[in-house]
């Protein structure tokens, strides 16, 4: 294994996964390159080659897990964090218009789920990656895994009905709106 091979191989993934986490480009520009520096730091103690896309997104993954805590860290001491980007922007361009057609709204609501259940969500729904590799990035059981997503689905769900209303627009095309701007019957 070369790693200027596994370089060009995983780099666009490491990023759109760690965009899908990080929610900023450029944080995640900085999360890639540290994965991929690790990478190359450690590549002579992956011993299974295998499992060489889990060893690497389990790094990307925890580089996020250290985002997230400092990150926390400044928010107590004051500092506030700028640059958020949209789901969409990390999705390949045949989905893109599906997801544009939705509101915020369900990106929004997904925001509320606990960090254990929103990740195993992300991973499978937007990054598209199977159960049994969400398992091996998180060290969890692909049951754990199987778990997590139906518990994040079933909850987004929940929040869904609670706090949104569900329509087809002039195109039929289905759209979310905040609950908190239905129209009383009398307008």
């Amino acid at each position: 294994m070369r790693f200027w091979d596994i370089y060009y191989e995983y780099h666009s993934k490491v990023r759109k996964f760690s965009i899908s986490f990080v929610k900023d480009e450029w944080i995640a520009d900085d999360i890639t390159q540290d994965t991929f520096e690790k990478v190359q730091a450690r590549l002579d103690q992956l011993k299974d080659p295998a499992k060489l896309s889990a060893w690497i997104f389990r790094i990307a993954y925890n580089l996020c897990q250290d985002h997230f805590r400092h990150t926390q860290k400044e928010i107590k001491n004051g500092r506030i964090l700028a640059g958020q980007v949209q789901i969409q922007d990390v999705l390949p361009p045949d989905k893109k218009f599906e997801v544009h057609q939705m509101s915020q709204c369900v990106q929004d609501k997904a925001r509320l789920l606990p960090e254990s259940l929103r990740s195993v969500l992300t991973m499978y729904e937007v990054m598209g990656l199977r159960q049994k590799e969400i398992a091996e990035i998180l060290e969890i059981s692909p049951g754990n895994v199987k778990t997590r997503l139906h518990r994040a689905r079933r909850k987004l769900k929940d929040i869904l009905e609670k706090e949104c209303r569900f329509e087809k627009d002039e195109r039929n095309v289905l759209v979310c709106e905040p609950a908190s701007r239905r129209t009383s019957p009398l307008e």
